[in-house]
């Protein structure tokens, strides 16, 4: 399962102290209370001058159509600028883009290359998508090995979207032996995170648990810290 596509944009400021900083701050602030217009004035002048971060969350401006009118040549020119300065998430921006054939053609090769860009920098979302992309062989050839490495890799950094897929792996026996304590484990975790799908898969598998099963997955659940 991939990780939806523009979600809430990033809005950390990771160059705190610098000349960059407040107006970075004052955008994600400006865009958190949905003053779109405030964030787009912000984040213009910075991502005309190279700021990797102020160019991505202009092109997710463009891509939702939030203070502008939705333009998907504009998102992928500013995202495009960013993701090729190195900036993880909107090279996986781009990824999820080229997966989804949104605002682009569908191209599965140009995805899984965005997605092993980003994931190769440890961004959790990437590896989970690229794994996906392993395990249904699109754009590269099919390799449960591969993806499960990389869905396993993501859900012990906390990647809810990847602890659902482990969750489902471990529950299905598909490229791990079948157990449904790790899967209830897995998809409690990625539940404890608000995600609405893994809440109504844990809850299904708990019919196929016994309480022993069910209690030494809680028990874990509590245990777990991401790597």
């Amino acid at each position: 399962m991939l990780r939806s596509i523009f979600a809430a944009a990033v809005l950390s400021v990771f160059l705190a102290g610098s000349a960059f900083a407040g107006p970075l701050e004052d955008a994600a602030k400006a865009y958190k209370q949905s003053d779109y217009t405030t964030a787009l004035n912000l984040w213009r002048p910075l991502a005309e001058q190279g700021t990797p971060i102020a160019q991505y969350n202009l092109g997710r401006l463009y891509a939702g159509g939030e203070g502008v009118t939705q333009d998907y040549a504009e998102a992928l020119h500013w995202l495009r600028l960013s993701a090729d300065r190195g900036y993880a998430s909107a090279q996986h921006s781009l990824g999820l883009m080229y997966g989804t054939g949104e605002g682009v053609p569908q191209d599965y090769e140009e995805a899984v290359r965005w997605y092993r860009l980003a994931a190769e920098q440890g961004y959790e979302p990437a590896q989970n998508n690229l794994g996906f992309m392993y395990k249904m062989g699109q754009g590269v050839p099919q390799d449960d090995a591969k993806a499960l490495a990389l869905i396993r890799l993501s859900a012990e950094q906390g990647e809810a979207f990847a602890q659902l897929n482990l969750g489902i792996a471990y529950g299905k026996g598909q490229g791990v032996p079948q157990d449904y304590v790790y899967a209830h484990l897995w998809l409690n975790l990625a539940a404890s995170q608000g995600h609405e799908t893994a809440s109504q898969a844990r809850h299904q598998l708990t019919e196929f648990m016994t309480p022993d099963q069910i209690a030494e997955a809680q028990k874990l659940a509590r245990e777990w810290r991401p790597k």
